[in-house]
């Protein structure tokens, strides 16, 4: 879930302003000009990702198996399983793809409620003052949002029994660790 936020909140900036050409536009236009800049830019980041291989076909923001299945994943590539290991970060994947539609709204939100003081802070702030502003503003709204929204998703794909059996046969192996092996529930 931490991941899909900053992947949000990252691909939201498509704004670069310099200071300098700051001097020749006033506060109010600047502001405008950067909210709708985030805007259009969270919608474009949330149309690009909230749609299937919107994250498994890109190499910037797939997710992974997590670090607990790496050696697992290993180990069943080596012995001819990894459509198996495949399977289970397709499925990791399309419960993130489902779940990020629902960011668009707090997105949106998060750029109407903006301070002026924020405001300047993205416009003068260095390259992730955005994606710093969106993680502040939306991490903890969107994690109340999403977990419902990735639990139903990641019950759709059927990931949690994906995952614990993979973990399971990872665990009889040793190479897993036995509490990480039913991590996920369904």
């Amino acid at each position: 879930m931490v991941r899909i936020l900053g992947v949000l909140a990252a691909l939201a900036i498509p704004v670069a302003a310099s200071a300098a050409g700051l001097a020749d536009i006033s506060n109010r236009d600047a502001i405008n000009g950067l909210k709708e800049a985030l805007t259009r830019g969270s919608q474009a980041a949330v149309a690009r990702l909230g749609v299937e291989d919107g994250f498994l076909k890109n190499d910037s923001v797939r997710i992974p198996l997590p670090p607990s299945l790496r050696s697992v994943e290993a180990v069943m590539r080596s012995i001819g399983m990894g459509p198996q290991a495949n399977e289970l970060v397709l499925r990791m994947n399309r419960a993130a793809e489902a779940a990020v539609p629902q960011a668009r709204a707090l997105l949106t939100s998060a750029v109407r409620n903006m301070s002026v003081q924020d405001a300047k802070g993205i416009l003068t702030g260095g390259d992730d003052a955005a994606t710093q502003y969106f993680k502040r503003t939306t991490s903890e709204p969107l994690a109340k949002q999403f977990q419902p929204i990735v639990k139903k998703a990641m019950e759709k794909v059927k990931l949690a029994e994906k995952y614990n059996e993979i973990a399971a046969s990872g665990a009889r192996f040793g190479l897993v660790k036995e509490e990480d092996a039913n991590h996920v529930a369904p």
